[in-house]
């Protein structure tokens, strides 16, 4: 088995301004000195806050990660549009600006939680024909870009000050808070665009669990103890703990018998070792009798562990 198998959890980072999501891949992978090394959901460059780095075979859960909630704390500068939807961006229009009462703004706020469509920025990492948006931005190139559906669970108004506001979104993924803060500034007739913004959580990761940013940059190997289980990933799913017969059956690829039946009796679980670690991602069949493998993890089968010196 690969030093890769045994080197595996989550890295919850409080990611600095000014760096890239893949500035932050980068750093973890020299300080830990593992290969396969992901993040959960890109953040602006100028944005701040929890960024979940996902290693080793911890990778192979980053989709149930990257489909859990999020939230953001973002301050909006209405009277401001620029091409970024954020104040670092050229500035398209500047509109005078009166007290914003709370109630109305958190009337406008109404109309956008739920399902609603947003139009991707051009600043941003989708591809268009084999290219990054913003590869094409920063050459002068717009293209025309498909409104997606996106999920705001909600909105609330934290603080108005003047022209400012600050607001917290819980979102789903793929959600562009700039341009939520666009079109809201749209909505009350003065545009706007975001200040600031700090993602406070993703899925069960808070800052609370973060690794501060100047302790990544000075971090090494000692970083190992700042990782976290890789089932970490999937807190508050129920759990299918198979005994080695079964985890032997699930980790060929095949159903295997869950003994008694899980409660659940059908849907995700997360599937351990009855030893206690986490071996996969299984799908109930049979009202809960038996799990079938959706992804296989080969890392923390149970042995003593060992970690990089």
């Amino acid at each position: 088995m690969s030093g890769d198998a045994v080197r595996s959890g989550v890295l919850v980072v409080d990611k600095g301004r000014g760096a890239t999501s893949f500035d932050v891949v980068a750093i973890v992978r020299r300080c830990l000195g593992v290969r396969r090394i992901g993040h959960a959901g890109t953040l602006d460059p100028d944005a701040t806050g929890v960024l979940p780095i996902l290693v080793g075979e911890a990778t192979k859960l980053t989709p149930y990660l990257v489909d859990q909630d999020k939230e953001y704390l973002a301050v909006v500068r209405f009277g401001l549009t620029t091409d970024t939807h954020d104040v670092s961006g050229r500035v398209l229009s500047q509109t005078p600006v009166d007290a914003i009462a709370p109630a109305r703004l958190e009337e406008a706020c109404r109309a956008f939680i739920g399902h609603i469509k947003q139009v991707p920025p051009m600043f941003s990492a989708v591809h268009h024909q084999g290219r990054r948006l913003y590869e094409l931005a920063r050459e002068g190139i717009e293209v025309e870009r498909e409104p997606r559906e996106v999920t705001i669970r909600s909105i609330t108004v934290e603080k108005v000050d003047g022209p400012r506001a600050t607001i917290r979104v819980v979102c789903g993924k793929g959600t562009y808070v700039r341009v939520l803060a666009s079109d809201l500034g749209a909505a009350l007739g003065y545009g706007g665009a975001v200040e600031s913004l700090v993602r406070c959580r993703v899925g069960p990761f808070g800052l609370r669990d973060a690794i501060a940013w100047s302790e990544l940059m000075a971090g090494g190997r000692e970083l190992w103890s700042r990782v976290r289980p890789v089932d970490s990933v999937l807190a508050g799913w129920p759990v299918v703990r198979l005994d080695g017969a079964g985890a032997t059956t699930f980790g060929h690829g095949q159903a295997a018998d869950v003994v008694p039946a899980a409660a659940a009796g059908e849907g995700f679980v997360r599937v351990h070792h009855i030893a206690g670690p986490m071996i996969g991602v299984g799908e109930l069949m049979a009202g809960g009798s038996k799990v079938r493998p959706v992804r296989i993890l080969h890392a923390d089968r149970p042995r003593t562990r060992i970690l990089p010196a």
